[in-house]
This record gives structure tokens, sequence and C-alpha cells, in this order.
């Protein structure tokens, strides 16, 4: 006869089971507990990360190579009511103090504190607006200048389009730890267009002084010029004013150029290149490489970065460039001095002569073949520097928009490079709104099928099988 089993009463299980669960559960809260008070410590550099499509809450290097030099003391006075303070502007001021022991941020209550701003500024204070002070020296920054706007002419009203907190702080602190500042000449008289507003902002952010000079009026160029820039010329340049500007860049100067196709003939300002070994196209670049030009506009030019100092962040970046109307530059010896590509149009472009008359993109008669230069640096044998890009509007607001700001930086670089001010190079306003989407013409085609043939496909695929599958379940089942 088999002997009864008895069960074992589940309950004593259970009793110690629930203990240990309990248990378990106090010690995971200890240790959360215990890390998250060690986390509160250590600085904000270590516990937060930016993940935001802008790069709202990181500081860029050329911002920490500016600090990095620091040796005077700097106070930035936050001049904001309690409880009202910009997160955003609150983030960056930390970085800031984070990257200096020179650097403290003090905030000023104005409820407090009501005449605190009228020793450093006549303006009226915004909220959230900042002193930045070395001694003596002081720079008052609006809040309206850490904020970009736009003003929409349909319904007049003005909304924010970008963040420029760091340059603005960045350039303050550079502006009063510093006694002296490049001064850069604009060549007029030509029909020049006005220097775009980002390009003229950015120039003020790197505390580059911009004046105006007529070569009609002035028998040279100032002594104090730490550079002489032409942007843009609707006609030529003199023969005097050519041998004038030679002499200059000859004698260790230096010069950047932004110009490009225009209706009347700039010889005379091309010809300072020939010296240097250097020709141009008579007409205007087509591309006919689909990677290397703006969708359906052959002759908006997307051209090939040379990495080096003054591409190598954009390079890094992945960004693209953008040239309309540009003229093919093409190195026929090593003349007297050195020239270094910046910018490279692919093999397959070409110089269509008749431009103007331009009834097809595809090449002609009497059309030149390329490669060509788009942008080049020439160093001349006494230490003068040429930069020339050759479009003029490549810092029109449309063209650098569809660079997502890409060509402004590169100009701004450049003329940083040429006074010297290359630890100012171009730090970027953060947008808040959209960045245009600059891609190839073969980039368009590939994403266009992808969307409108691959993808349905593969979905309609993908139901076939998921059809034909149930229906051979449903028959196994049913057998």
């Amino acid at each position: 006869m088999d002997k009864p089993k008895f069960k074992i009463p589940e309950s004593g299980h259970a009793l110690k089971s629930g203990s240990r669960s309990i248990v378990a559960t106090v010690i995971l809260l200890a240790v959360l507990i215990i890390v998250n008070i060690v986390v509160s410590l250590l600085p904000p550099a270590m516990t937060k990360i930016d993940i935001s499509s802008a790069r709202l809450y990181s500081i860029s290097e050329n911002t920490k190579d500016v600090i990095s030099g620091l040796q005077d003391d700097v106070t930035i006075y936050w001049i904001v009511q309690a409880d009202q303070e910009d997160d955003v502007l609150d983030n960056l001021l930390s970085e800031y103090s984070n990257l200096s022991s020179h650097i403290t941020v003090e905030k000023i209550d104005p409820d407090l504190h009501p005449t605190f701003a009228e020793a450093y500024t006549d303006e009226y204070v915004e909220n959230n607006s900042l002193v930045v002070v070395n001694g003596d020296k002081s720079k008052y920054i609006s809040y309206y200048d850490i904020y970009l706007y736009e003003t929409d002419p349909t319904y007049e009203v003005s909304y924010v389009t970008a963040f420029d907190g760091e340059g603005a702080v960045t350039s303050a602190i550079d502006y009063v730890t510093n006694a002296d500042f490049p001064i850069v000449y604009a060549l007029q008289g030509h029909g020049e267009e006005d220097i775009p507003e980002v390009f003229a902002k950015q120039i003020a952010n790197d505390n580059i002084v911009a004046r105006q000079l007529s070569l009609l009026t002035s028998e040279a160029i100032p002594d104090d010029a730490a550079a002489l820039m032409i942007f843009s010329p609707q006609s030529d340049i003199s023969e005097n004013e050519e041998e004038i500007i030679a002499e200059y860049v000859k004698n260790g100067g230096k010069l950047l150029v932004m110009a490009g196709r225009v209706e009347n003939d700039l010889d005379n300002l091309y010809g300072l290149l020939g010296y240097y070994g250097v020709s141009t196209s008579k007409g205007v670049v087509i591309e006919t490489d689909a990677d290397h030009f703006s969708p359906r506009q052959p002759y908006v030019l997307l051209p090939d970065m040379i990495s080096n100092d003054l591409t190598s962040s954009l390079v890094e970046q992945k960004y693209s460039v953008v040239l309309p109307l540009t003229l093919g530059m093409t190195v026929e010896s090593n003349g007297n001095g050195l020239v270094t590509p910046i910018l490279k149009t692919s093999d397959k472009a070409f110089s269509k002569t008749n431009w103007i008359n331009m009834t097809t993109y595809d090449k002609e008669d009497g059309d030149t073949d390329g490669p060509f230069y788009v942008g080049i640096k020439v160093e001349d044998r006494n230490k003068g520097v040429i930069i020339w890009y050759s479009s003029s509007t490549l810092l029109t607001s449309q063209v650098n928009s569809l660079s997502s700001g890409a060509n402004a930086e590169l100009a701004i670089n450049s003329l940083a490079y040429l006074t010297g001010e290359s630890e100012a190079m171009a730090i970027q306003s953060k947008s808040l709104n959209y960045n245009y989407l600059t891609i190839s013409s073969s980039q368009s085609t590939v994403l266009m099928i992808t969307m409108i043939a691959v993808i349905p496909l593969i979905y309609l695929f993908i139901g076939i099988c998921v059809f034909f599958w149930t229906r051979r379940r449903r028959g196994e089942a049913g057998a």
C-alpha cells in the first residue's frame, strides 16, 4: 500500500519570497538615492548631454580656444528678475563659468538694483540681458542680441529664428580682454553690393572693424588695414586700382575677394591673379556631374571642399557650400606664389561662354572643359595672401540659407584667417527654425525613386507574403 503524499504549504515560501523582494527593493532604493546624490554633486558638463538638433546646450571649440587664453578675470552680470531666468541662457552661462576660473557669473535682480545697468548702457535693459566686465572695460549684450528675430512683412509679426548667445558672449569676452582690433576695408566705387546682414553681424561679433575705402580718392590702401575686401562688384576696377592692390599684396597685404560672373567683364580685377599663374574662364561654370549641382540648376554648384584651416569645421560636419554663377579658375603655372585649392568642381564641369543667351545646359562649341577651382588661396613670396571665391552671390540670404549657413561660415573663416583672428572663426548662431537640406541632383533622384517606387514595393511585397502565410496557417489549422 502506497504511503499518502502530503503537499507542503506554500505560505512559508511566499513569506520568504516576499521578504526577499522587500529587502531587494529597499537596497535598490538606497543605491538609487546614493547615486542621485553623487550625480547632483558633479558639474553640469559631466551630467548633461546635448541631444538638441541645433546643439543649443553645447559650446564650440572656437569659444574654448578663446577662453583657454584668458589671463584677466571677467565677470558676466546676468540682469534678470527672480524666477524669470531663461533656461537656455542659464545653461550657456554655466558652461562659461565651468570653462575657466577667470570667468564669474553673477545675477543682478533689477528690482533690487534698479540703477545697476546705468553704469554700462543708456539703453532700456530687457530681462535676461548681460553685461560683460573686465576692469574698466565693459560690453552690454541686449536680450535682443542673444535671440535673433525676423519680421513677417505680411502679418507684421516678429518671431525668434535663432539663438546667438554663444557668439555674443564670446565676442564680448574677446572685446573686454583685448586692446586692439583689426580693421578691414571694403572697396567701393564699382557698384559693390552692401555686405549682407548675416556676414556684417559676424564681422562685428569677431570684433573686426569694417570701414569703406574708395581708391578713386585714395592713392594707397591705409597702413592700418589688416585686410582689403572686395565683395560683389558689378563693374571692373581701373588699371590704376589694379596696380595699387597688386602692390599692396606684394608688400604683404591680405585680400579677400568674392566676385563671380556679372554682365560686365572683370578683366582688371581678375588680372590680379595672373601674376600668380591663375587664369579664368570667360563664361559661367556648368556642372554635369549630378553630385555637384543643385537639382535642375547645373549653374548652382556644390563644389568639393578641400580640407584645410578654412574648411575643416565644415568638412567634419558634412556641410555643402553653394556657389551660383561662378567663374572657373585654373592654375597654369607656379607663378610668383603658392596656390592652394579651397573649392573645386568635378572633372565633368565646363564653362559656358555664351551664358547670357544660354538656351541649353549642354556643352556647345566654344565652351571650355574643366575641372575648375572656384575657391583658392594664394600666398605671395613676401607673405601677402589672397583668398578668392569666384561667385558674387554666395552671401545673399537665399543662397546662404540653401547652404544652411556654410557659405557665411566659410567667408568669416577666411576673413578671420587673413586678419590673424583665427581663434574667433565663425561661431554660428543656432537656428530655432528649420534648416534647408542641401542635396545634389543625383541624391534628389535617388530619394525620389526610393519614396515613389522602392518603399511602396517593399510594403506591397510584405503584404503579399503576410497574406499567403495567413492563408497557409488557416489551411493547416482546418486540416
